[in-house]
């Protein structure tokens, strides 16, 4: 297993609170609960995003994969991406200091 990132990004009608539906919100429930249970299996390392809600704004999520084709189909079978309310690009990735502090 090696490690990857993804990055997201809402898209532009989420900016404005106001614009989000209720299935917007049930996509976004059903993406985190998608990553705690990952989590929680130890597959995904972390997971979060930043507090802006614009064009700057973003999530990441560090997760383990087996190889670049299923860290891409991880990726996109993402509820958020798959519903299109957010885009993702993922990247290889390696941890160079863990929590603490400690070397990996």
């Amino acid at each position: 297993m090696r490690e990857y990132i993804y990055v997201l990004k809402l898209i532009p009608r989420l900016y404005e609170e106001e614009n989000w539906t209720k299935d917007d919100q049930d996509i976004v429930g059903q993406h985190f609960t998608r990553l705690k249970n990952y989590c929680d299996k130890g597959q995904v390392m972390t997971a979060g995003k930043t507090d802006r809600d614009d064009e700057k704004g973003f999530g990441i999520v560090i997760f383990k994969e087996e190889n670049d084709e299923k860290a891409e189909a991880f990726k996109n079978e993402d509820p958020a991406v798959m519903h299109g309310i957010m885009t993702a690009e993922v990247f290889p990735y390696r941890t160079a200091l863990g929590i603490n502090g400690r070397s990996r």
